[in-house]
């Protein structure tokens, strides 16, 4: 115990003593935010295949991090283009009826492989649920009443707990969150990150007369609830595939999951407390 402690702290002042990587972490982000704004301000069929070739790439690097389950990519790819079509030009409805047949269009395709498995059958659907589902969702909540703001906000406080957790981990961070999934990870950059992604919602609010206070608080808490779910679970992912990172797409800083880790969540919370609203 007193050796995982040490450890804790030794993790804890290395971070402490790198502060370029904060720097370094946000200019590679920032392309990335500004892509994002872009194409949620413009909405509609765009905004659909946007979030298309980003579902892609993050299929592309969950597929290829677990290349030995032998996936189906090309079910996943499928399932992902019809789940977004479904979401940009039906309702729920649809949504469902295309998550339905993607199961046995799965299965049909994983028996014509060379070696078909189950594992591969497994991965695949995780990433159709996991990736090809929120960002379904993130449709569905750009077409709700005031969606683009809802959207932006979801997506300011994602980032600014995602930057809160950071920082707050490297000042105060003594005891570890999940130290088998994520040994950097602390309680107490967890409760600044969380916090963070609350009040982050809540000031971008103040910006819209539309969003009364109390509506801006409860989408913040369930912004600040997913993130950190959303990251542990990607967390979870790599290291069962013993990968430090999920791509590199973003250099050093990863690939298109590690960036989008929480967003997978958060999209999903966002649009079940703004429809409960609207």
């Amino acid at each position: 115990m007193a050796a995982r402690a040490r450890g804790a702290v030794a993790r804890g002042k290395a971070r402490r003593e790198n502060p370029s990587d904060l720097s370094a972490r946000v200019l590679a982000a920032l392309p990335a935010i500004a892509l994002a704004l872009f194409l949620v301000i413009v909405g509609g069929s765009l905004f659909a295949l946007g979030l298309f070739a980003f579902g892609c790439i993050c299929l592309h690097e969950l597929y290829a991090m677990y290349e030995r389950a032998r996936p189906a990519r090309l079910a996943g790819f499928i399932a992902l283009a019809g789940l977004l079509a479904a979401a940009a030009y039906g309702d729920q409805f649809q949504v469902l009826l295309v998550l339905a047949a993607a199961l046995p269009l799965l299965f049909a395709l994983t028996l014509v492989q060379s070696r078909p498995s189950a594992g591969g059958l497994a991965v695949t659907l995780l990433g159709v649920y996991w990736i090809g589902l929120a960002l379904a969702h993130a449709v569905l909540l750009r077409r709700l009443p005031h969606g683009t703001g809802i959207v932006i906000d979801v997506l300011v406080g994602t980032f600014l707990g995602d930057t809160g957790a950071y920082l707050g981990g490297r000042l105060f961070g003594r005891r570890a969150l999940a130290p088998r999934i994520s040994p950097n990870k602390t309680v107490e950059g967890l409760a600044i990150g969380m916090l963070c992604a609350v009040l982050g919602v809540w000031i971008a609010g103040r910006y819209q007369e539309w969003l009364p206070g109390g509506h801006a608080l409860v989408l913040g808490a369930g912004v600040a609830l997913a993130a950190p779910v959303g990251d542990m679970f990607e967390s979870f992912i790599k290291r069962e595939a013993r990968t430090k990172d999920s791509g590199s797409l973003f250099g050093p800083h990863g690939g298109a999951l590690d960036r989008l880790d929480a967003v997978l969540f958060t999209a999903v919370a966002g649009y079940y407390i703004w429809a409960a609203y609207v």
